[in-house]
């Protein structure tokens, strides 16, 4: 049979369309399975992480504020920050934890250590050790930094699951400007309640001494009050930030203006 060169050109065009649809098909495929395993199946699977805006501060019913070298500057915390200093780092070789007085003291001297007064001030549900209106034993909270609801349950291991957070690490404020501080005031630092926070063990591991330029809480809804925390703590103490910390830190304040900063009063 003979074929006809028309019929042939139209078979060949026929041809190479359906190749070419083919080719869209697989290229459009493969795009599909690269955005799931990389983007998509954790945008399906993971939910949206809400969580606390805020964090207490102070209970006057049974603690005492802390002396602070300067008050606290009131008002927009867009402003105090712009009121800090902005520097380079100093060198880290000479910091010791010890530089800021003993772990937990009593400073307030309510008769409850530092760590206990915090525990008692951020969960609810409380309960205390047999014999002790200090020690809490066990509670509960809804957990700024990742927003997961946490217990808390005095143990040897189990207490590792809630830490202290210093707001403001001491390894971090070391850098800027607490070696010019006295022994007192680095000791009041490291026990005020405004610079302190519970918080989930892991994530305040991964912190470790970072800034706001290194490290924010996955929840971002607290991050506003979290930064607005650590410009009252570096203003109460004559502390400095870097450039990159400023940035960071008017990048989150750009999504809440009217932050205000955060004091014990």
């Amino acid at each position: 049979m003979t074929v006809s060169w028309s019929a042939y050109r139209r078979a060949r065009r026929r041809s190479r369309q359906a190749w070419a649809l083919i080719t869209v098909l697989a290229i459009s495929a493969a795009a599909a399975v690269l955005w799931f395993f990389t983007a998509g199946q954790f945008a399906a699977t993971e939910p949206a992480i809400t969580g606390p805006t805020e964090a207490p501060v102070y209970d006057a019913g049974w603690m005492k504020p802390v002396a602070q070298v300067h008050a606290v500057p009131q008002g927009g915390a867009r402003a105090a920050l712009d009121g800090l200093p902005v520097k380079g780092r100093a060198p880290s070789g000479t910091y010791e934890r010890e530089a800021f007085g003993q772990a937990w003291l009593d400073v307030d001297r309510n008769g409850c250590d530092t760590r206990n007064d915090i525990l008692r001030r951020d969960l609810t549900g409380v309960t205390f050790t047999e014999g002790s209106k200090c020690r809490v034993a066990a509670g509960s909270f809804h957990e700024p930094y990742t927003g997961q609801w946490v217990d808390f349950r005095r143990g040897q291991e189990s207490s590792k699951a809630v830490q202290i957070d210093h707001v403001v690490a001491l390894g971090d404020a070391w850098q800027k400007g607490a070696q010019q501080l006295t022994p007192r005031q680095r000791q009041s630092l490291a026990n005020d309640p405004v610079n302190l926070i519970a918080a989930d063990g892991p994530a305040n591991q991964q912190k470790s001494a970072g800034d706001a330029a290194t490290w924010l809480p996955r929840n971002k809804a607290f991050r506003c009050h979290y930064v607005a925390r650590q410009i009252s703590v570096k203003a109460a103490y004559g502390l400095w930030v870097t450039e990159p910390e400023k940035d960071a830190m008017k990048r989150v304040l750009d999504s809440c203006p009217g932050q205000l900063t955060v004091s014990a009063g």
